[in-house]
């Protein structure tokens, strides 16, 4: 990380999750600080200027994360269009046990979020978490079902965010 970023966002944009309130350039500074020890690639907004208090911090996976799978987008997707698949078989007869359990073998929960500091002093992150195959390839879920976690808890987001940038 070359120069700190001095220059909060004016307000919060939409799609932005608040961690913390009257927070401070410290704790920012601490949060992309502990990311960059961690080996996560801090890169700049596309379109911000370096003194921009907001930045993208990416390359933290959580492995074994099928628990936090929107099953219920799942299940929409394949009403709309039916895949066949033991584990897809067995969410249509209520159990998400198979799709966990594939999920968990062949995939991790990918965890980059845009982290920014606010004029009214409050730490935002927007999440933009996906599942990735550990291999391309070798699970045999069809490529395209929705794998999206679902909507987390503001606390949530923030313990992930806090583990991403090794501070929990």
């Amino acid at each position: 990380m070359n120069p700190k970023p001095t220059r909060p966002l004016p307000t919060r944009p939409a799609g932005y999750v608040e961690l913390a309130r009257y927070s401070s350039l410290g704790r920012f500074w601490t949060c992309l600080g502990g990311a960059e020890r961690a080996g996560r690639e801090i890169t700049l907004v596309r379109g911000d200027t370096p003194d921009l208090c907001r930045r993208r911090v990416s390359g933290y996976a959580l492995p074994g994360a099928a628990l936090l799978l929107d099953t219920g987008r799942v299940t929409q997707a394949l009403d709309d269009g039916f895949e066949t698949h033991p584990a897809l078989l067995a969410l249509l007869a209520g159990d998400p046990g198979p799709l966990r359990a594939e999920l968990n073998a062949h995939f991790e929960l990918r965890l980059d979020f845009v982290l920014a500091l606010t004029a009214a002093r409050d730490l935002i992150a927007r999440p933009e978490f996906s599942y990735v195959p550990l291999v391309r390839g070798l699970s045999d879920l069809p490529a395209s079902l929705p794998l999206q976690p679902r909507r987390l808890a503001r606390d949530e987001v923030h313990l992930l965010v806090q583990r991403a940038c090794g501070l929990a």
